[in-house]
């Protein structure tokens, strides 16, 4: 069936389902709504840390055995900066600081996030279309038992070990979806909407706080289909299996499909998670993605069960 593919995308895992699409449709059909509440401001620069996964994913410049950053990265800069005893917890290589200065020196001259994204991938030849989900701030704060804590300093500074009591979007209430999100979700030549293996919490409900945009999905012509992030009763890696089980949740496809409500359509589970009755359509498969091959499994086996609901 052909059409367009819209993924709502976090990290590394949904970049990792952007990837597969890839190999199973045409790039050009292909857009991405990327969450911004993991962006912030540091060292006076704005980091946008999951559209440049996606945009280092998508273009081949991902390090695939870290996980974030660029293949081939130096730190020269972090080296000079620890020396003049600088804060050194986020780490900044040269080639990515390139990003960050570019995209913060464009921001003071009034363009948009939505257009700096798409000139940065365009540059990079990248025929999938990503949009920020607003390009208004919105910065995800989790109260914990250490305060309040910004995205980064939770996840990064202090390594998700904070035991965490709530979330809140700072922000969202009076963001605007980005330009084209709406219209693309209610699009009528879109095939599928899917909800990427990111983490429900972190990644895809900053782009659920955002107003417009969940109604938007209610409406949308195309079925909904969220591919699970947890893999045989756990996460695959990241804070979302610590996470649910703090917000007082089961870690299992029943507790995530419970969390995106009436939102979704159809969910595709892991082949290591026993269900009997979702309540909604689904479908089983190896949802590991390690290799090209993996991701381009999971994209198809995501898009047959969106095309069996049409």
């Amino acid at each position: 069936m052909s059409g367009r593919t819209l993924v709502l995308t976090g990290g590394v895992g949904g970049a990792k389902l952007v990837l597969g699409l890839q190999q199973v449709v045409e790039p050009s059909s292909i857009t991405a709504i990327v969450n911004t509440g993991d962006d912030f401001r540091h060292l006076g620069l704005w980091v946008s840390p999951d559209i440049d996964t996606l945009l280092y994913t998508l273009s081949g410049q991902a390090n695939a055995a870290q996980g974030w950053g660029r293949e081939g990265e130096t730190w020269a800069f972090m080296e000079a900066l620890r020396r003049l005893g600088g804060e050194d917890w986020f780490a900044l290589g040269d080639g990515d600081l390139a990003l960050h200065v570019l995209r913060s020196a464009r921001l003071a001259t009034g363009d948009t996030l939505t257009t700096i994204t798409a000139d940065f991938a365009s540059a990079w030849g990248i025929g999938a279309r990503i949009l920020p989900m607003s390009d208004q701030p919105v910065s995800t704060h989790l109260d914990t038992d250490e305060g309040d804590l910004a995205f980064q300093t939770y996840f990064v500074e202090k390594r998700c070990l904070p035991v965490v009591r709530r979330i809140d979007f700072q922000g969202a209430a009076a963001a605007r979806p980005g330009p084209d999100v709406i219209s693309t979700i209610l699009a009528e030549d879109v095939r599928a909407i899917l909800i990427a293996p990111s983490n429900p919490y972190l990644s895809i409900d900053p782009i659920l706080a955002v107003p417009g945009i969940r109604d938007a999905l209610h409406s949308a012509r195309a079925p909904v289909v969220v591919v699970s992030p947890v893999v045989g009763g756990n996460a695959v890696k990241g804070p979302t299996a610590k996470l649910m089980r703090e917000l007082g949740s089961a870690v299992s496809p029943e507790a995530v499909l419970a969390h995106y409500g009436d939102v979704v359509d159809a969910m595709l589970v892991d082949e290591r998670d026993a269900v009997l009755d979702l309540g909604v359509p689904y479908d089983v498969c190896d949802t590991l993605m390690h290799t090209l091959a993996d991701r381009a499994r999971v994209a198809r086996a995501a898009l047959a069960l969106a095309d069996r609901l049409q």
